[in-house]
């Protein structure tokens, strides 16, 4: 661990994306105590404000502070982005191993399920299960994990089937091991590098598509603050007030590139063929 910490450090643009997402998962964990002001509070009197000292990010047409809006809907885009990774690995990492290990029929029928739903686009994949949900933030998690589970289970089977012949591997079953204990003992831990890096990569992946279906009106619902649902509301204000958009526009982008950066270092230290370990 020391060794892959010291590698993630050398590594500017990681350290970078490590930082900014610490920054973001901050945020949205202390999203009340932070906030200046009530996200959701509309204040007729302050319509439409530029940027200031009142107002740091500036106003929306309801008066309602920009700023405070932006870090509750980070703490909505974090949310969905560990949930829905949760739910994948839940239900794609036991179903991967089980492919990989077996094989035969237990991999067909795996590989089979996975490829159906990979002929669909993630995105629309996700719009179509939301839109079958119902728009809630807790539907628009669950679609963004479903969508998800393809991807988790292709990289748990290939890990899966690449140190199933390991030496380690074969000792434990001559030394009596059970099935159990070589899946997740043995196979489980060692495919754990791959595993953290495929869910730095999913994070971003569901931040991007909370914001879709909010933007969709398929995720968070009005007057709960998403920034999915800035960009949404902004659309009609681009010109008279262009902070509506850029704002909680940056946010999305700020964070989905942090753990794109930060899973590029991880993959970087902790693959053993081609990181720095």
């Amino acid at each position: 661990m020391r060794i892959a910490l010291r590698g993630l450090v050398a590594n500017r643009l990681a350290l970078t994306g490590a930082v900014v997402a610490a920054v973001f998962v901050i945020a949205a964990l202390a999203a009340p105590l932070i906030a200046p002001y009530d996200p959701a509070r509309p204040d007729f009197g302050q319509v439409l404000q530029a940027p200031g000292w009142a107002h740091w990010l500036g106003t929306d047409d309801l008066g309602r502070d920009q700023l405070s809006r932006v870090i509750f809907g980070a703490r909505a885009s974090m949310q969905v982005g560990v949930l829905a990774v949760v739910l994948a690995f839940v239900v794609g990492v036991p179903l991967g191993l089980v492919a990989g290990f077996y094989g035969k029929f237990a991999d067909s029928a795996v590989s089979r399920l996975t490829d159906t739903m990979l002929a669909f686009p993630f995105l629309v994949l996700a719009v179509g299960l939301a839109a079958v949900l119902g728009p809630s933030l807790t539907n628009a998690t669950i679609a963004i994990g479903i969508s998800q589970i393809p991807a988790v289970i292709r990289i748990t089977r290939a890990e899966t089937l690449r140190l199933a012949h390991a030496d380690y591997v074969a000792a434990a079953v001559a030394s009596g091991g059970g099935d159990g204990t070589v899946l997740f003992r043995h196979i489980l831990p060692n495919a754990s590098s791959a595993l953290i890096v495929q869910a730095t990569v999913g994070i971003p992946t569901a931040i991007i598509g909370e914001a879709l279906l909010s933007f969709l009106g398929l995720g968070v619902q009005p007057p709960a603050p998403s920034l999915g649902v800035m960009l949404s509301s902004a659309q009609s204000f681009l010109a008279p007030a262009p902070w509506m958009a850029v704002f909680p526009g940056l946010a999305v982008v700020a964070a989905t590139l942090a753990f794109n950066l930060l899973g590029d270092g991880l993959r970087d230290v902790l693959d053993p063929r081609g990181g720095t370990l």
